[in-house]
Formats: structure tokens, C-alpha cells, sequence
């Protein structure tokens, strides 16, 4: 599994991510988006899902980056979150509609896992999966 038990806790909690693609032409875009965690992989539905950029992007590269991130205390300035990259497809998701599916290669977390390396004062880890 590309994802620790408290990355996947959080992810599961959360209603609103970040899909990020890039065209042939190597024009980049970011969508808000909702998804769902399935095993191991991020799923991205939506409504008329074929006839948006991120779909056509995905289609066209096959490679898709993914973040969800929010504030557990704004207060202290606590942020969390988790960021991925990896290969992308589409598939046919429930109800039959299309579906982007992002097959983790890379995994960021920060805030979440106890005991990962510091960097610039925030908890971060990355693993290549």
C-alpha cells in the first residue's frame, strides 16, 4: 500500500482535493476536485468528466499530481497534508461513468506521520513507492 494508515485516515476525511495535469503541448492546469481513495490509488470522477482538460490532459500524458491539504489548527498553524505523482489512466468507475484513476509513484506527506524527516521546520516524508 503507497499510503500509511494515518495518510489514509486523513485523506478519507477530507471532500476536496487538487488534480494536477499537463497537456502534449506541456500546458499545465489545476482543478479542484472531489475524489475517493480505492486501495492504493487516487479516483476522480465528476460531472461530464470527458469533456474537461484534466481528462483530455490525462488521455494525452498518462501522468497525473494529486494534493489535499487543509489547517488542523489555524490557530498554531498546523498545516497537513498529503501530495502524489504518479501514472494515470482512465477507467470506468461506479456507475459507469469515466473516472481518473492516479497510480501513486511518489508520496508526500507532512503533518500526518510521526517520525518523519524535518524539512524547513514542517513534518514531511516522501517515499517512492
Amino acid at each position: 500500500m503507497p499510503f500509511t494508515d494515518e495518510e489514509r485516515r486523513y485523506v478519507r476525511s477530507q471532500s476536496i482535493g487538487r488534480i494536477a495535469t499537463v497537456s502534449a503541448k506541456g500546458e499545465p492546469d489545476v482543478a479542484p476536485v472531489s475524489f475517493r481513495i480505492h486501495g492504493g490509488m487516487i479516483c476522480i470522477g465528476g460531472l461530464d468528466n470527458e469533456a474537461t482538460i484534466k481528462y483530455r490532459n490525462v488521455m494525452a500524458t498518462g501522468r497525473a499530481a494529486f494534493v489535499v491539504d487543509d489547517l488542523a489548527d489555524t490557530g498554531q498553524w498546523e498545516p497537513r497534508g498529503l501530495k502524489i505523482r504518479g501514472s494515470a489512466d482512465i477507467i470506468t468507475g461506479p456507475g459507469g461513468a469515466p473516472e481518473i484513476r492516479i497510480h501513486p509513484e511518489v508520496v508526500w506527506s507532512w503533518g500526518l506521520n510521526q517520525g518523519a524527516e524535518t524539512y524547513f521546520a514542517d513534518v514531511v516524508e516522501k517515499r517512492k513507492i
